[in-house]
């Protein structure tokens, strides 16, 4: 062969060693993307992974405000709606021993007198009463109920109805839908 024949052949080695080594680097390199195209994926999924998990709990801690909210309007409803109670329970012996101070005779005009003292005391904290949503409950004749009446005794009775209130020993008290004392009472047979 002649020189040039060689050196074209050499040149055609040489042109070919460099193709495959450059094939190699090209897939090498392409392996390499892939590899850092595959973590940047995983990267990502792990990212959008953590955004789901928080906003999961954002609308969990939402929710538990808007119930902790929720709760509260609750509570202070029930606080405003019962909020006598407590002075009620301590002013109810009060007005019973008005009522029976009330049942003893006034015979001379200072017992008189003290009796008409007596029922507007009575007249007012009765008012009172009222006005805070606090109604007495228990009169004779009325139906018997165990959530507002208490069953001292049961009597025959020709007044009134069996299961009626024949008799009130003590007034019971309600306020708003709340007991705040039964009635004592006697009940028909």
């Amino acid at each position: 062969m002649t020189e040039k024949n060689e050196e074209i052949v050499e040149d055609k080695d040489i042109s070919e060693e460099v193709d495959e080594k450059l094939t190699e680097e090209i897939e090498s390199e392409a392996d390499n993307l892939q590899a850092d195209s595959d973590l940047e994926q995983e990267k990502n999924n792990a990212l959008v992974e953590q955004v789901n998990n928080l906003e999961e709990k954002l609308l969990r801690s939402q929710a538990e405000i808007q119930n902790i909210q929720q709760r509260n309007a609750r509570e202070m409803q029930n606080i405003r709606k019962y909020d006598g109670q407590k002075l009620a329970s301590a002013v109810l012996p009060a007005v019973d021993n008005l009522e029976r101070a009330l049942q003893v005779e006034a015979n001379d005009e200072v017992a008189k007198q003290i009796k008409t003292g007596v029922e507007m005391t009575l007249k007012t904290l009765t008012q009172a009463l009222i006005d805070n949503g606090i109604t007495s409950t228990g009169e004779v004749g009325e139906a018997f109920d165990p959530t507002k009446h208490q069953a001292i005794q049961s009597v025959d009775s020709t007044d009134v109805d069996s299961d009626q209130i024949a008799q009130v020993l003590q007034k019971g008290y309600v306020l708003q839908d709340r007991v705040i004392r039964p009635a004592m009472v006697a009940v028909a047979k």
